[in-house]
């Protein structure tokens, strides 16, 4: 059944209905709201993703309630935001013009110097405290990860953070007032419609549910499909791409699920960092310590573990982990679907065994079982949001007898593609798990990986973190007490 189709945007920002029958599919939200609303207090600042300073909040509904996220507004696209609540700093004052609780504690805090950040930290933090009104030093901290302050004012913002519940509770909150009204809004706009608006060379596509997009994608095989436009927000902010027809899947229902049957993990391509964080922090941890340094808060709540697996990236930090564990993809063109193993998925640089009108529908991961050993570690310049140098993952079975009886090995930022060290792998199996097994198999590196050298690292120093990673993963296998990182917190202790 063909969907019904609307030529036109639908959504509220801040306490109005926005209607738009004209928006291009490479329009930012940053630019949308400062050129044609005149609401600058949202800033440019990298135009990446990275520096916070255009943070807003965005509000969907999510199982019957209302779920607001702080985004990126440099880097997503008005396209995505049908049937949506665009939350900006000017929302936040409160009757008579009186400053928000967040914004009060920062002015009596000094957390603002030059202030060009400070509405983008002033956001970050309204979205924290929403969720948690007494927050740790940790959750303040990674709230923030996605918020630069170059006039390094972090202590002051964080006793501001602290501060914020002091100055009362949500009873005068604009969201917390408008909530049941803005969830009534939001779901009179969602008529189950397709969106299409524009025209040839300028236009984009909103799915109905996923059937929609398998259709449109059999007519649009060319079209940019846009999940949560972290790394396609970059083609157009940096290397001015077209993406026109851009087909936006951020809000298909059917993509955005996460189960477990019969020890298998699937996650839906539609599902993002933070919506998998819990359950895969339940299930397997390795994985929900590696989300935590993907991007800031911003980035996690855009970005997709399906988007980041599809735009193939040869430093793309969730394949090789995911690799590691013997994940397999589903891609889905028309009412056809076909599983294939991961590894096999990437054939070389940006080319994926994908064919035209098909898409990644989900990952399936079996779950570490008992007395299996599973690690991820991420080299990077800085810790928190940086793109990775190099990222290994190890899965190990050992028998009985404490040989290697299985052993896979997944790299990013080694080659064209994230890859397996097969001769590593296999210069293991059968071995015993020992420092000298370890050392034995080390030279087989050079016959799987040949890195380049860019401006995040070089290549010696990508092959001796390759070979390190395996060092300290046999370490942290056999008994020694190896720390993955030591925090201000713990070092205090």
């Amino acid at each position: 059944m063909v969907a019904a189709i609307r030529n036109e945007l639908r959504f509220i920002l801040n306490d109005r209905d926005v209607v738009l029958t004209s928006a291009a599919p490479d329009q930012t939200l940053l630019d949308w709201l400062r050129l044609s609303r005149n609401l600058r207090g949202t800033k440019e600042g990298c135009a990446e993703g990275d520096c916070g300073a255009c943070t807003v909040l965005v509000g969907k509904r999510v199982g019957g309630d209302l779920v607001y996220e702080g985004v990126n507004a440099c880097i997503r696209f008005m396209g995505s935001l049908d049937c949506c609540h665009v939350v900006t700093v000017e929302h936040l004052a409160r009757n008579e013009g009186g400053l928000h609780p967040v914004q009060q504690a920062m002015v009596d805090f000094h957390g603002s110097q030059c202030g060009f950040c400070t509405p983008g930290f002033v956001m970050s933090l309204y979205g924290l405290w929403m969720r948690s009104p007494n927050p740790s030093d940790y959750e303040i901290e990674k709230s923030l990860q996605g918020n630069l302050c170059r006039c390094t004012g972090y202590e002051a913002i964080i006793r501001s953070a602290r501060a914020i519940s002091s100055y009362g509770g949500a009873a005068e909150d604009p969201l917390a007032l408008e909530r049941k009204s803005i969830l009534e809004r939001l779901a009179a706009m969602d008529d189950g419609s397709r969106v299409e608006v524009g025209e040839d060379g300028e236009r984009f596509i909103v799915p109905a549910d996923v059937d929609d997009l398998a259709a449109i994608l059999e007519a649009e095989p060319k079209a940019t499909v846009v999940a949560g436009s972290t790394d396609v927000g970059l083609w157009v902010t940096k290397m001015m791409r077209n993406i026109s027809p851009a087909v936006f899947v951020g809000g298909v229902e059917e993509l955005r699920s996460t189960r477990e049957e019969g020890g298998v993990v699937t996650i839906g391509a539609g599902v993002t960092y933070n919506e998998a964080f819990d359950f895969l922090s339940r299930r397997i941890p390795a994985l929900g310590a590696l989300i935590s340094r993907i991007g800031g808060e911003q980035v996690r709540n855009m970005g997709t573990i399906g988007g980041n697996i599809a735009n193939g990236s040869p430093i793309g930090d969730m394949p090789p982990a995911l690799i590691a564990l013997g994940g397999t993809l589903t891609l889905r063109k028309g009412a056809a679907r076909r599983t294939i193993p991961l590894e096999e998925f990437f054939i070389a640089y940006g080319k994926q065994d994908r064919q035209p009108g098909e898409f990644v529908e989900a990952v399936h991961v079996p779950a570490p079982g008992e007395g299996v050993h599973y690690a991820v570690h991420k080299i990077s310049k800085r810790r928190e949001e940086d793109i990775t140098a190099t990222l290994g993952a190890f899965h190990l079975e050992l028998a009985a007898d404490g040989a290697v009886k299985a052993m896979r090995i997944a790299y990013g930022g080694m080659a064209a593609t994230p890859k397996r060290a097969n001769a590593v792998e296999a210069a293991l199996t059968g071995k015993p798990w020992t420092q000298a097994t370890i050392e034995a198999a080390i030279p087989a590196y050079e016959q799987d990986f040949t890195p380049l050298t860019d401006m995040r690292a070089t290549a010696e120093y990508r092959m001796l973190a390759a070979k390190n990673l395996l060092r300290r993963f046999h370490l942290e296998t056999s008994g020694a007490k190896v720390s993955a990182h030591v925090s201000r917190y713990t070092a205090a202790a």
